[in-house]
């Protein structure tokens, strides 16, 4: 849960959507492997993208964590304005918009 705090609090993503108890099947070193995990749905901008990367590099435990990028391809344009404002650096950003309902 750190690492999506983390990423979250330096404004390298808007949200992070935590899914635990993701059963992963793979090879790594010759061997096939199986592993619980927890899957994290990371949402950011394009432009924020490659500083995500290279942190999450940093914080994962993994040598080669499963990093990869999902393109939005239409969305609400209230979340998406949103979405923006939440991954801008603080000193740049407006008063976000709100994505809770009241």
């Amino acid at each position: 849960m750190e690492l999506a705090r983390t990423v979250v609090r330096e404004r390298l993503a808007a949200c992070v959507n935590r899914i635990p108890g993701v059963s992963s099947v793979y090879e790594w070193q010759g061997r096939i492997c199986e592993t619980g995990e927890q899957l994290l749905v990371i949402k950011t901008t394009p432009e924020c993208y490659p500083a995500l990367e290279a942190r999450l590099k940093t914080l994962h435990p993994y040598e080669t964590p499963e990093i990869i990028a999902i393109p939005i391809v239409t969305g609400s344009s209230a979340y998406l304005a949103w979405l923006g404002t939440a991954t801008r650096p603080a000193s740049a950003a407006s008063t976000p918009l709100s994505v809770h309902p009241k």
